[in-house]
């Protein structure tokens, strides 16, 4: 009987897992099924170019697995039977299906976080996911000249964003609201760079500034003070997808699933979480956060994990650990921030043209690394060996 693999979310991280375990595991032994809402790829790291009007090369997954042995399944994933090991979906014609599996790897990711924040639903725009770009991107089109558009957040996300904008709508008055100084958790270097970016491209910040209420010309800080904004961009941070928080699995407070070194849940051993919804440890004993740069190492950990369990090989010792942060302040201007092991900025950062053009190699890289899940390096596709199960082989890991 073939050992049944479902895959749920084809982001970056669900997708390069699929495509590593249609790559390892021989067809006969084992069913690789993706469970996946949209037809086509989405570029999550460029949300925000989209928002500001630039289109994006289509990828249709139809395409991306066409003879790599991975079954597309299209539809929305609404339960995890964790007991019953199966999967509750609803397709686009609104059927309802319970998929059986042997193995879950889970990578349903995460969307936009309102932090619980009045207003924040009702008035502001995200760009965690395509609908919401797309929203933003209509939204934007019709603001007329001189306008105020605030970006709240001063994160990866927000810094991306308020330069996107300011770059592709000058006419525009940019403003960004951080709860924290401006780039703080940069080398002086980095933040000395990204001052000088903001003050190119008249971008006014207000540091320190929680954002308390969001209205819908508005938004009110934490003292009280209101700052104009005909759109408010909210980039404070991601919420994880809740189906886990659902289940038995042992979750974080935040719903994340707990894993080991190898992405195998610490409670179900016959489920993996890979990506944002995973709870991993980095150097240090430090969770890694929610990146893209996060992402691929641990898909590719779980992925070699569940091909050595079930094939009897070796499990992957690869550490996992970051190397810098790319951050992309419109198309001509970017940072490159080299940090430690364990995510802390180190003296070394490159920035202006050559960091731009250093991030959308790494963009285009992880794309394409996506888009093609099974080309590489040839790697022979091994056999399941029929005593091992992901219970037996607990015990002998």
């Amino acid at each position: 009987m073939q050992h049944r693999i479902i895959v749920l979310g084809a982001g970056y991280t669900g997708a390069i897992a699929a495509g590593r375990l249609a790559k390892r595991l021989h067809r006969d032994d084992a069913t690789i099924t993706l469970v996946n809402a949209e037809p086509d790829f989405v570029e999550r790291v460029r949300m925000h170019q989209l928002a500001t009007g630039q289109d994006l090369k289509p990828r249709p997954f139809s395409d991306m697995f066409q003879g790599t042995g991975v079954d597309l399944k299209l539809a929305q994933v609404t339960g995890v039977d964790i007991d019953r090991r199966t999967v509750a979906v609803v397709d686009a014609g609104d059927s309802a299906q319970e998929l059986e599996y042997d193995t879950l790897v889970y990578a349903l990711g995460s969307g936009w976080n309102d932090q619980g924040v009045p207003g924040t639903t009702e008035h502001a725009y995200e760009i965690a996911s395509r609908p919401g770009a797309l929203r933003l991107r209509e939204r934007l089109a019709r603001l007329d000249t001189g306008r105020p558009v605030l970006v709240v957040g001063g994160g990866l996300t927000g810094l991306e964003a308020a330069t996107e904008i300011a770059e592709a709508r000058p006419d525009l008055d940019v403003t960004l609201a951080a709860r924290a100084g401006l780039g703080d958790w940069l080398a002086p270097k980095g933040r000395r760079h990204l001052r000088k970016v903001f003050d190119k491209l008249g971008i006014t910040v207000h540091e320190h500034t929680p954002v308390t209420g969001v209205e819908a010309d508005h938004v009110t800080t934490a003292d009280g003070t209101p700052i104009p904004a005909a759109v408010t961009v909210w980039t404070t941070g991601f919420a994880v997808h809740p189906i886990a928080q659902a289940t038995p699995l042992h979750v974080t407070d935040t719903g994340r699933i707990v894993v080991d070194e190898t992405m195998r849940s610490l409670s179900h051993p016959d489920v993996y979480a890979i990506g944002d919804a995973a709870m991993a440890m980095g150097p240090g004993n430090k969770p890694l956060r929610m990146s893209c740069a996060t992402g691929g190492p641990t898909a590719l950990q779980a992925a070699d994990a569940i091909t050595a369990r079930l094939t009897g090989g070796k499990l992957p010792k690869v550490p996992l650990r970051y190397f810098n942060q790319c951050i992309s302040l419109g198309r001509r201007e970017g940072l490159i921030q080299y940090v430690t092991a364990d995510d802390r900025a180190l003296r070394a950062a490159l920035t202006g043209r050559p960091a731009a053009l250093y991030k959308e190699l790494v963009c285009k890289g992880a794309a394409w690394f996506t888009a093609n899940p099974t080309l590489g390096l040839p790697t022979r596709p091994r056999r399941i060996k029929p005593t091992r199960t992901p219970s037996t082989a607990t015990a002998s890991a």
